[in-house]
């Protein structure tokens, strides 16, 4: 008997994904101060694979507790570039600077997605990709934030890859489901193994 998907996340995006697969789940959101958890495992020197593996975690686990026996989706992404760990903007100005800091240079996009049951993890997995953002000029650049604010202030880094963002970049490595902020199909794998989704 395939036991209930509940996604831990307000994310548009992953919403759009797990439709777009098949799947039926319902949204919860977690009710947890995210920016003060991230704040303290930075301060730990939490690497940004195990930051994001954590905040999925944590997401996961607070849904969970609430709900006995459905599967608990939480998911979180981490941008990672020369050490540092961005977050997503504030504002413009903000975007601006952090899309001014990575153009030219390459950056790590991590993507964690973990599974709990009955308040417990089960599941966990972390999908990496490697971007080379490509050196646009300041005039394109203004214009691209002054564009497209309302939709990148939800994005880690100020972009999106599925939308205009895309011209940002000359090369990506890695699974384009794990960009948008979910390891799709390698969720859909543990699903169909554990009978929760039919193949």
């Amino acid at each position: 008997m395939p036991r209930p998907l509940i996604l831990a996340s307000g994310s548009e995006i992953r919403q759009q994904l797990l439709r777009n697969a098949g799947l039926d789940f319902e949204v919860v959101k977690p009710r947890m101060d995210e920016d003060a958890i991230k704040a303290a495992l930075l301060a730990e020197g939490t690497s940004p694979r195990d930051l994001a593996d954590a905040l999925a975690e944590g997401k996961a686990v607070k849904v969970s507790g609430k709900r006995p026996g459905a599967l608990v989706l939480g998911c979180d992404q981490v941008l990672e570039f020369e050490g540092r760990v961005f977050s997503k903007p504030e504002s413009p100005e903000e975007a601006r600077a952090q899309i001014a800091e990575l153009r030219g240079g390459r950056h790590r996009l991590l993507s964690a997605a973990v599974i709990a049951e009955n308040g417990k993890p089960i599941w966990r997995h972390v999908g990496t990709v490697r971007l080379q953002m490509r050196d646009v000029s300041d005039a394109w650049l203004d214009g691209y934030v002054a564009r497209n604010w309302e939709s990148i202030r939800h994005s880690v880094g100020g972009y999106k890859l599925e939308e205009e963002g895309v011209r940002l970049f000359t090369r990506i490595e890695g699974d384009y489901f794990t960009v948008l902020g979910l390891p799709l199909l390698e969720l859909l794998a543990y699903l169909v193994d554990t009978g929760d989704i039919d193949a």
